[in-house]
């Protein structure tokens, strides 16, 4: 800009001063005021002066340095002419308000008013005043004093931190968000990871359970954040009621639980930083799977690369000692209906036909339900969400279906397996107690091992066919062959006569 002094112009007035140029010359030709060029010139003059003297106390190394250094201006010393008291109090008031407007919505809102909508509001109220002069006084005003963080250092077995953090993978070709259950092991330098559909109480407690007995034990001491499932409720300001269930587990478990003060993730750093390196180093480049187990299953298979350097086998000796697994079913009791269904939350399960009109005992976990009577498990199932399918197995229905085979066709046990469904309706559908009469034999095998039996017969009995037909045909080609050589011998002899 024309007028102001940088190490381009100094220069050119420190050379023309030295060639014979008046100042009112150099003013000309640099289109600096005279004084500036006299303060330059005189200024440098100086310098070069002091750099003369001979003796210890001259500091060289410092004359050179201000001798060739770019032009500074002091603007420390300047008053704003416009920004007045008047509104430095007004500015201190909508802060506040901000403030209080805090504590109605919570301190993590995001409806807090902007720096351009507060100079709006400076604005419509009268006061003429800059935006870059209304930024400068809001970041003085809300300045705070730089925190000093102190470097930890953590014994093997003394210390676990945990965490939820959030993924998006592409499963069975629908994008969903999943959560990670973090766990980081301070001393041991050891980060674990489970994959669920939420962060709900259950599931918070199951990584718990799965992660103790994975290591086989626990750590001294469990860091958690303010979260709802550790903290039930805020009493005062310092105050904190924390979750019932999880005080239980610590003293089932033997760990301290240790909560960090609010908005003070650096005070759990070791699973915050965990959190951000296992979203990448899991799912950065693969991010497409069929279901959230094959997923799980491909992160395991990461985790043992990423924590070979980890001191987990070291750790585990300093552990607390081991528990068996915490039960976490919620159990409820149901009656099974006459189609044999029970009601969990308002979505059906099978139960084995004999049970109708009975009442049974019920294990809710966070991803399955188990079924006993008279306190033996008669079935499982995986938890459903969907209130209108209900969810049902072919194996509880099949004397029934022995009794009333015409049922089997159009049933939502049938259904709810395309593969079997496609095989009975291609090979079996008249034959329905045919087809019974195998699933009763396979009864207790896995549904994949099944429809593999039934792929079996059907190509064995394929095969069987092609090779009666080949038969038939081959007979039939015989057959031909004797009557042709019987009419050759007939009519030989007719000739012979």
């Amino acid at each position: 800009m024309k007028g102001m002094v940088g190490l381009e112009k100094k220069a050119e007035i420190i050379r023309l001063k030295n060639e014979g140029h008046s100042n009112r010359e150099v003013s000309r030709r640099t289109g600096l005021n005279r004084e500036t060029v006299s303060r330059y010139w005189e200024d440098y003059k100086q310098k070069r002066h002091e750099l003369t003297k001979k003796g210890e106390d001259v500091d060289t190394k410092r004359i050179q340095e201000e001798l060739t250094k770019e032009p500074k201006y002091d603007s420390s010393k300047r008053k704003a002419y416009k920004y007045t008291d008047k509104m430095e109090e007004r500015l201190k008031e909508l802060l506040e308000s901000e403030k209080r407007k805090d504590s109605i919505l919570g301190a993590g809102h995001k409806q807090k008013m902007t720096n351009k909508q507060i100079f709006e509001v400076m604005q419509t109220e009268g006061y003429g005043i800059g935006r870059c002069t209304i930024n400068n006084a809001l970041s003085r005003l809300r300045a705070k004093k730089k925190q000093v963080y102190i470097r930890q250092q953590y014994e093997l077995g003394d210390r676990l931190e945990y965490d939820f953090g959030e993924v998006r993978l592409v499963l069975g070709g629908k994008v969903q968000t999943c959560h990670m259950a973090i766990f980081a092991s301070a001393g041991g330098k050891y980060r674990w990871v489970k994959l669920y559909t939420n962060q709900k109480k259950p599931v918070f407690m199951d990584s718990h359970v799965k992660f103790f007995e994975f290591i086989g034990g626990c750590c001294k001491e469990v860091v958690y954040d303010n979260m709802k499932n550790v903290v039930t409720k805020f009493i005062g300001r310092n105050e904190k009621e924390l979750n019932g269930d999880l005080i239980k587990m610590s003293m089932y478990y033997g760990f301290k639980i240790n909560v960090t003060n609010c908005f003070s993730g650096n005070e759990k750093g070791t699973v915050e930083k965990a959190v951000d390196i296992l979203r990448v180093e899991l799912f950065a480049v693969n991010y497409r799977f069929n279901t959230l187990d094959d997923a799980q299953v491909y992160a395991d298979a990461r985790l043992r690369q990423l924590n070979e350097n980890s001191f987990i086998e070291e750790e585990k000796a300093f552990l607390l000692p081991y528990m068996p697994p915490l039960e976490l079913a919620h159990p409820i009791t149901a009656t099974v209906d006459k189609t044999s269904l029970i009601s969990v939350d308002c979505v059906k399960y099978s139960v084995p036909e004999e049970l109708v009109g009975k009442s049974v005992f019920v294990k809710k976990y966070h991803d399955e339900i188990r079924v006993f009577w008279q306190n033996e498990e008669v079935c499982r199932h995986r938890r459903s969400s969907d209130k209108v399918v209900p969810v049902v197995e072919i194996m509880h229905y099949l004397n029934t279906f022995l009794r009333k085979p015409g049922a089997l066709s159009n049933s939502i046990a049938l259904k709810s397996i395309p593969k079997l469904k496609a095989i009975y309706d291609t090979y079996y559908a008249q034959k329905p107690k045919d087809f019974i009469e195998i699933l009763m034999e396979l009864k207790d095998l896995p549904i994949e091992e099944i429809i593999g039996v039934f792929k079996e017969k059907i190509a064995v009995k394929a095969e069987f066919n092609a090779i009666r037909v080949v038969k038939s045909i081959s007979a039939v080609d015989m057959n031909a062959r004797s009557s042709m050589a019987n009419y050759s011998l007939l009519v030989k002899g007719g000739l012979g006569q």
